[in-house]
């Protein structure tokens, strides 16, 4: 069930940040590893840095999940937050 305020949410939390940036490291790190194959000989350590990157995001995301964030979470001393 989604949250009354889910635009919202996906608009300004934190853990959607992070999971978005995660992703986009999945995204990349498998077309780099094509172009280094390609054009260049393998470089280790930008695959290691990028799997260190990735997973680092995936932690702050479970991180910045587990924290209230006022202006999203929809817990204002019992009232809504104002969407708009």
């Amino acid at each position: 069930m989604l949250v009354r305020n889910w635009r919202a949410v996906v608009k300004h939390a934190w853990s959607i940040r992070f999971m978005v940036l995660a992703l986009l490291c999945i995204i990349i790190e498998p077309i780099y590893t094509f172009v280094a194959a390609t054009w260049v000989a393998k470089n280790i350590y930008i695959q290691l840095g990028m799997s260190i990157v990735t997973g680092l995001l995936a932690v702050a995301a479970i991180i910045a999940r587990i924290f209230v964030q006022q202006k999203v979470s929809g817990d204002l001393n019992g009232k809504p937050p104002t969407e708009g």
